[in-house]
């Protein structure tokens, strides 16, 4: 074949390697944003390296990790054209389940997939993952952006991460810990996170046909606005509540809601009951079921129903673990206790009606 003949290349099947190219330049910035000193070398290179030696200190390091995405609410961002709070919800995700043991969240690489490199658009999606990473108290070591074209459609993108984080063997955090007695304390969530958006969006969008920039006066702010709240991340609350009070365990509510995920840290001798008085959802969780019909305990076993965040702590730490929290700003209050398992009660469960 002559050189004046055309032929198949990258570009012409749908990668643009300049775009990617650019995209790696603009993120540049906010990567630097997360850097700890631990972090050796920078963006561009094959592997991320931190620095293990900073665990030297550790009598017996145990190094703990997680992976995560956010689900669909990727697609409420697209439909808005906002891409630079998804990130938060990626980093939330990943780096709150590391802190549950009680590891300090150390770094973190990212994997963005489009259909379609627009650069602006990549680089707003790493911005949102390097915020978070400076809330979680992490670097953003590196990550992947995949171009998929024919699998995905040019605007279309998905987010993942993984995460790794430390702590100390004697002071690892867990079921072991919990005893009779001891206190739920719930941490307020800031709206729905990122878990149950396939039925948010069935409800809301799809059958009720609410369109995202309409403004509804029980949100305050438009419907869009609401769906794209970000999910609040606790790493560095958590951490200084173990270095305030003591602490036996930390439950992240995600998928499953709140009685399930807390069940994962009850040991099997125990159980938690959390009393529904205690606190009112937000009026995006009322909206969600008033609008779909859903029954309450579907909605409880696939929304957070305002609570993101659960830590169990002995009575004699209640008052200063509810102090620290409202010093960092977070809301937070006692939800219910630990008690002694019966024969038909299960790891945990939610009692009685909402306030």
């Amino acid at each position: 074949m002559s050189e004046s003949q055309s032929g198949a290349s990258y570009a012409a099947a749908g990668v643009d390697i300049e775009a990617g190219d650019r995209a790696v330049e603009l993120m540049k910035e906010w990567v630097k944003k997360t850097r700890r000193p631990e972090v050796l070398g920078g963006l561009g290179g094959f592997a991320g390296l931190f620095d293990a030696s900073a665990l030297k200190n550790y009598e017996r390091p145990l190094l703990a990790s997680a992976t995560d995405g956010v689900g669909t609410k990727v697609d409420i961002a697209r439909q808005l054209g906002v891409y630079d709070t998804i990130g938060h919800d990626l980093v939330a995700m990943v780096m709150d389940d590391i802190v549950v043991c009680g590891a300090e969240p150390l770094f973190m690489t990212d994997y963005i997939c489009v259909g379609k490199v627009h650069p602006e658009r990549v680089a707003a999606i790493v911005k949102g993952i390097a915020e978070g990473c400076v809330l979680a108290g992490c670097a953003l070591v590196g990550g992947e952006t995949a171009e998929h074209p024919g699998l995905l459609g040019a605007d279309d993108f998905d987010v993942a991460g993984a995460g790794t984080g430390v702590v100390e063997a004697d002071r690892l955090l867990g079921a072991d810990r919990i005893r009779t007695g001891d206190a739920v304390i719930a941490m307020a969530s800031s709206g729905l996170h990122s878990n149950g958006y396939s039925l948010v969006r069935h409800v809301l969008l799809n059958q009720a046909g609410l369109a995202l920039d309409a403004r509804i006066e029980d949100l305050g702010r438009t419907l869009g606005e609401e769906l794209l709240e970000p999910t609040k991340i606790y790493s560095l609350d958590c951490l200084a509540l173990m270095r305030t009070a003591e602490v036996h365990a930390f439950s992240h509510v995600t998928g499953g809601g709140l009685a399930a995920n807390l069940a994962r840290v009850i040991p099997d001798h125990l159980h938690a009951i959390v009393d529904r008085a205690t606190w009112t959802p937000g009026p995006i969780f009322d909206l969600v079921g008033r609008t779909g019909d859903v029954e309450r305990l579907e909605l409880e076993k696939t929304l957070n129903m305002g609570v993101g965040m659960i830590a169990i702590v002995p009575q004699g730490s209640v008052d200063v673990a509810l102090t620290t929290l409202a010093d960092r700003g977070v809301e937070a209050w006692v939800a219910g206790e630990i008690t002694e398992r019966g024969a038909h009660t299960t790891g945990a469960e939610l009692v009685g009606d909402y306030a």
